[in-house]
């Protein structure tokens, strides 16, 4: 057994990894930040701003905080990602190397930072904590250092035992070994495989639940020992996030996962997988050598609340500890829904009524017509249908982003009508709006040979009351807010 002390082509192919899951985030936010949080978003950041100081969130929008600045910072974020993902960014010297990873890292925590509840997933910090450590990675030519790779394994080591120990103290169906009996069906966005994956034996489903607590609460004490257990161990790792990636749409969790996977991985064997060659390097200089352990000792020290988060009985599930979120701590489904509700937006031209024809709006991920077949669209992230999924678990009046939602329909915004599929109202936006509560299934084998229908679906009752701008409550209520 060996220590891998040859980092230099285990660096290269995870910085383009690493700039492939940036490339995929900023295509994102340029495609969605403006009708979600854009100046006349649903949650809109000048409006937040007014609310925070920049020590408790910093960004560069406390500076400029328009449609034009937030646009322009997402695509310069694109362009960077992109010229790191074909290497453009580590041919040149150590500044152009960090000063590229630097200002994806600021450009994402700036966005991160005012994105509220639409940028409050897990793996944001992931991608935050992960950017920040690439800054000191180093160009092609410079000699790797051996800090940053292992603080690599230690932040996938804190993404993965965090899970299994959320897991094991939170749903009991982990204990159980049932949790795979709803999770494909009650899940954030099933994906074409899931209802397959739904109607597997229970026995399987059990298995995959044995597998998942050996991957998450075993395999990451091999992160830190020598090859090849670091290599098995990283292994395992990849194979159980391309099984999470075939069961379901996880945004760009899974494939951020495997990204992180790589530093575990044996440089000769990511060689001949990648056809990567090593380059001759330049020694490492006495500056840099301080750099590297000043970092090691940063990251010592941001680890402790997070270590004593891990050990506590009341772990929380993702959180930050600083406002820069260099170091965090991961846990994923802590707990599974065992019954899906979905939200179905509704639009008429007719006055309310009983004889009122309403049209349903289709989000272009979560479910809605019982007939759509679940869509592939992961590492792609749809953040408006990620939060209606949990809107569908409590009130609306927990989510006062919905309220301005309605009322953008009825304006026909055309920005927030482009993160939808189907928009019943081409020509004009309806005279009124309301949202009801369903339950829905999966089809059983017998149903969906009879109908095609991949979902069942049962009414639970109104979620959201029929509203107009001619309301002038409804109105009051956007004034209030702000959104008028």
């Amino acid at each position: 057994m060996t220590w891998n002390r040859d980092y230099r082509v285990v660096r290269t192919v995870f910085q383009r990894g690493l700039a492939l899951v940036y490339l995929v985030a900023f295509l994102v936010t340029a495609e969605q930040f403006k009708a979600l949080l854009g100046e006349h978003g649903l949650l809109p950041v000048p409006l937040f701003l007014k609310q925070v100081q920049f020590r408790q969130t910093p960004s560069v929008f406390f500076l400029w905080h328009t449609d034009a600045a937030f646009t322009m910072a997402a695509w310069l974020g694109v362009a960077i990602s992109a010229a790191a993902v074909a290497g453009l960014t580590e041919r040149f010297g150590w500044w152009v190397s960090s000063s590229a990873w630097a200002v994806l890292w600021a450009l994402y925590l700036s966005f991160v930072n005012v994105g509220q509840t639409f940028y409050a997933f897990g793996w944001e910090s992931m991608l935050l904590e992960a950017g920040f450590l690439a800054i000191f990675l180093g160009p092609r030519r410079a000699a790797p250092s051996a800090i940053p790779m292992w603080l690599l394994r230690w932040m996938q080591f804190r993404v993965m035992l965090g899970a299994g120990l959320i897991k094991m103290r939170g749903d009991p169906c982990w204990r159980q070994l049932t949790c795979l009996d709803k999770f494909y069906e009650t899940q954030p966005m099933p994906n074409p495989l899931s209802w397959y994956f739904h109607w597997l034996p229970e026995s399987v489903h059990k298995s995959g639940v044995l597998f998942n607590h050996f991957v998450e609460l075993v395999v990451p004490f091999a992160f830190f020992l020598p090859q090849p257990w670091s290599s098995i161990a990283g292994g395992f790792t990849i194979l159980f996030q391309l099984a999470l990636l075939a069961g379901g749409n996880l945004s760009f969790l899974n494939l951020f996962t495997i990204v992180l996977a790589i530093p575990l991985i044996d440089g000769e064997l990511l060689a001949r997988c990648f056809r990567v060659r090593p380059v001759e390097t330049a020694p490492m200089g006495r500056a840099r050598h301080f750099v590297m352990v000043g970092l090691a000792l940063i990251v010592g020290i941001l680890s402790v609340p997070v270590v004593e988060n891990m050990a506590s009985s009341r772990q929380m599930m993702n959180a930050s500890f600083d406002p820069l979120q260099l170091v965090n701590t991961y846990g994923m489904f802590g707990s599974i829904t065992q019954s899906r509700d979905e939200v179905i937006v509704e639009g008429t031209n007719d006055p309310p009524g009983e004889n009122a024809h309403w049209l349903a709006y289709e989000f272009k991920g979560k479910p809605g017509d019982p007939m759509y077949r679940p869509p592939q669209i992961a590492p792609y992230h749809l953040r408006l249908d990620w939060l209606m999924w949990f809107a569908a678990m409590g009130e609306y009046q927990d989510n006062p982003w919905f309220v301005n939602f309605m009322a953008k329909l009825l304006q026909g915004d055309g920005e927030v009508l482009s993160l939808l599929r189907w928009n019943p109202f081409p020509g004009h936006p309806p005279k009124y709006v309301r949202a009801m509560l369903y339950h829905y299934r999966f089809s059983t084998p017998d149903e969906r040979r009879k109908t095609g229908a991949w979902w069942q679906r049962e009414f639970a009752g109104p979620w959201f009351p029929v509203v107009s701008l001619d309301m002038q409550n409804f109105r009051d209520v956007l004034q209030q807010m702000g959104w008028m």
